[in-house]
């Protein structure tokens, strides 16, 4: 983990209010056994799996205690492992993705007695911990660069699974791709319909070729493995492209816009260190830009591709939408696209 993005994890931290929680040998501390269920597409995706990796890795290297991990390989091994976690006695136990909410909230009752994370989906049960975020509004902000940075003004979003999730992601990037230039034209593709396609790089690379033949020259993948495909693709053909969840900046130096980071890495931390400090707590988080849950990527991989009017531009919408000047419209909430 780089400097900055320690720095990010800090800033999350307080914003959370969990900044001061005891550290490695406080009075306060419960012994956890921590575990992880992933989503399908492999924990080194290099975008949401990976990023939950990070934050288990982190909390790893505080605490010296070890992090149980399960990779599936199809949805129908996730409700397996999460039962055979907790008979086992692994606590608190992760459920990586919305994809687990039906599993999880059978095993959750079940297992009354263990602490369940869930990142991107809600189970209101009283052992589990639900977090979810504001994708629409780091989407947003990928969306006002993209539209400054094409010249074409013709700029693309490749999606994984057709769900409303990923459309909030589209939503919002087309909100801000307008804000920064009310003529720009979005295309957009999903992958499929299925689970497999969190996992299809090459169908991801087909996809932003052909939308790279129609005058695309800016591409924001969201789409787990799938998008290494759209990344490369961009790579190949001289275009730009935006990475998602983790900071993917630094696979392609020059092609990477900017990456909409979703901190499911502070996520996973949070939920290992609040209950190592016995100050775990059920219940919903949602996190935006003012709580530090998604935001745009700035490092030494792209700031030569980002221009002073750029970052002005990007970062004086950043806080319109803190100080709640600009309501980014949240597809979820009335499957719509306004």
């Amino acid at each position: 983990m780089n400097r900055r993005h320690a720095g990010l994890v800090v800033a999350g931290l307080a914003a959370l209010g969990f900044v001061g929680l005891p550290v490695a040998g406080a009075e306060a501390q419960n012994t956890v056994k921590p575990a992880i269920v992933y989503s399908t597409g492999g924990k080194f995706d290099k975008s949401f799996n990976e990023g939950v990796s990070q934050g288990a890795d982190k909390f790893k290297k505080e605490t010296s205690i070890a992090v149980v991990e399960f990779e599936p390989t199809n949805e129908t091994q996730f409700e397996q492992a999460l039962r055979r976690f907790a008979q086992r006695g692994q606590d608190p136990i992760i459920a990586v993705g919305f994809s687990q909410g039906v599993a999880l909230d059978k095993v959750a009752k079940e297992a009354l007695n263990t602490h369940f994370t869930i990142i991107d989906m809600v189970v209101p049960l009283p052992n589990v911990q639900s977090v979810v975020f504001k994708e629409h509004e780091g989407s947003f902000l990928v969306g006002v660069l993209a539209a400054m940075a094409s010249k074409t003004g013709k700029v693309g979003f490749v999606g994984g699974m057709d769900i409303p999730l990923i459309r909030r992601f589209q939503c919002g990037y087309l909100q801000g791709i307008k804000y920064a230039n009310p003529n720009a034209d979005l295309i957009a593709n999903m992958t499929g319909t299925t689970p497999a396609a969190w996992n299809d790089p090459g169908r991801g690379a087909e996809l932003a070729k052909g939308q790279f033949d129609r005058g695309v020259d800016v591409v924001y993948a969201a789409a787990g493995s799938t998008g290494i495909g759209v990344l490369q693709a961009a790579k190949d053909r001289g275009k730009y492209a935006i990475g998602v969840d983790s900071n993917q900046n630094y696979l392609h130096p020059g092609t990477m816009l900017t990456s909409m980071i979703k901190r499911v890495d502070l996520a996973a931390y949070q939920s290992f260190k609040s209950m190592q400090a016995n100050t775990w707590r059920p219940g919903v988080s949602v996190l935006g830009l003012k709580e530090g849950g998604v935001d745009w990527a700035l490092d030494q991989y792209n700031e030569k591709l980002i221009t002073p009017e750029m970052k002005a531009k990007v970062e004086a919408a950043k806080a319109d939408i803190i100080a709640g000047k600009i309501v980014v419209h949240d597809y979820m909430s009335d499957n719509s696209c306004k």
